[in-house]
C-alpha cells in the first residue's frame, strides 16, 4: 500500500514537472517571438517610413525684401511654419489643387495693380482659397470685413455679398494692400497690416521704435503671420522639394464658364440656375456672391452672372479618364 502511493506520488511530481517546464518554455517562446517580431516592424517601419527635417534655402525674400535667416529667431520661427504645413498633408494637397484653378486669375488681377505675386499665399493663409466666415465675420477668400469691404466698393447686403467674388475680393485685397505699403513703405509690413490692422501694426511701431517686421515683438498671430506666408511659397512653388507628389491629372482645372449680364430682377434663382448651368447647385459654386434665391436689382444694375460653358463638365470628365 504504501508502495503504491509512493508511486502515485512520483507520477503526479512528473506530470507537475512537465507542465511547469513546458509552461516556462511556452512563455519564453511567446516572448522571444514577441521581441522577434516588434523587432522586424521597427525595421520595416524604418526602412518605409521617414520624416524629414525640412532644408531652408540660403536665401529667402518675400517680394523682394530679404529674410534675415541668418538669425536664430527668423530662422526658427519659419522652420516652425515649414515643419506645420509640410506635415498637414491633407489640407496641403488641397491648397496645391485649388491653386491650380485660382491662382492664374488671381495672379493677373495683382500684376494690372502692380501687388508683387507672393500675396497669392496671404490667400492661402487666410482662407486656403475658400469661402469660409471667420468668428469676426470676415469672409471669402481674402476675408474681409464688412466695412473694409464698402471702403473698397464691393456690395454687401442681404442678396449680394461681394465679398465672396474671389475675382472682385481679390481687387478689394489689392487696394488695402497698396494703402497699406503706401503707409509703411515695405510689402512685408503690409502682410502684417493684413492681418493686424494698419492702426494695429503703426501703435507696435511707436512703442518700441522698431518698423522692422523681424524685429518687432508682435501679437501672436501677426508675429506668426509672415512665416506662414513665406512657408506656403516655399512648399507650394516647389511641392517635390517638400515631399508632395501628384500628377497633373489630379489638380483642379479652372472652370470653363461664360457670362451672362443681367439688369432687371431675378424671381427665382432655382430656375436661373437650372436653365443656364444644369441645376442650382453648380450654378451657386459659380456665384456665391449671390447670397438669396432672388435678386430684387431695384437700381436695375447690370451683373454678370457666370454660368457654366457648354461642354465644360464634358471636359472635366476626359481629364480624368487619361
Amino acid at each position: 500500500m504504501k508502495n503504491k502511493i509512493s508511486h502515485i506520488l512520483l507520477v503526479i511530481g512528473i506530470i507537475l514537472s512537465v507542465v511547469i517546464i513546458c509552461t516556462s518554455t511556452f512563455q519564453l517562446f511567446v516572448h522571444s517571438n514577441k521581441e522577434d517580431g516588434d523587432s522586424l516592424y521597427v525595421a520595416e517601419m524604418k526602412s518605409k517610413y521617414s520624416n524629414y527635417c525640412p532644408v531652408l534655402p540660403e536665401e529667402i525674400d518675400f517680394c523682394g525684401e530679404r529674410v534675415p535667416i541668418e538669425n536664430f529667431d527668423v530662422r526658427e520661427s519659419l522652420e516652425k511654419e515649414i515643419i506645420k504645413v509640410m506635415y498637414w498633408h491633407s489640407e496641403t494637397y488641397l491648397y496645391i489643387k485649388r491653386a491650380n484653378r485660382y491662382f492664374p486669375a488671381m495672379r493677373k488681377i495683382l500684376k494690372e495693380n502692380n501687388i508683387p505675386e507672393d500675396f497669392l499665399f496671404l490667400c492661402v493663409v487666410e482662407s486656403g482659397m475658400d469661402n469660409v466666415v471667420s468668428p469676426a465675420k470676415a469672409v471669402g477668400f481674402w476675408q474681409i470685413l464688412e466695412a473694409t469691404a464698402k471702403d473698397a466698393g464691393l456690395e454687401v447686403n442681404d442678396e449680394v455679398d461681394e465679398r465672396y467674388d474671389f475675382e472682385k475680393s481679390t481687387l478689394a485685397a489689392c487696394k488695402y494692400l497698396r494703402q497699406a505699403y503706401n503707409k509703411f513703405h515695405s510689402w512685408t509690413s503690409a502682410a502684417a497690416a493684413y492681418n493686424c490692422g494698419q492702426g494695429g501694426l503703426n501703435k507696435l511701431i511707436n512703442q518700441q521704435g522698431e518698423n522692422n517686421y523681424y524685429n518687432l515683438k508682435l501679437y501672436t498671430e501677426t508675429g506668426r503671420y509672415v512665416y506662414r506666408i513665406l512657408a506656403f511659397k516655399l512648399i507650394l512653388s516647389n511641392p517635390d522639394d517638400y515631399g508632395f507628389c501628384y500628377r497633373q491629372k489630379d489638380l483642379y482645372e479652372p472652370i470653363e464658364t461664360e457670362t451672362v449680364e443681367v439688369d432687371s430682377a431675378i424671381t427665382n434663382l432655382y430656375d436661373f440656375g437650372k436653365k443656364f448651368s444644369g441645376n442650382y447647385k453648380v450654378f451657386k459654386i459659380l456665384n456665391p456672391w449671390l447670397r438669396d434665391t432672388k435678386l430684387t436689382n431695384k437700381d436695375k444694375k447690370t451683373y454678370k452672372i457666370k454660368v457654366l460653358a457648354d461642354g465644360a463638365r464634358e471636359k472635366e470628365y476626359e481629364k480624368y479618364k487619361k
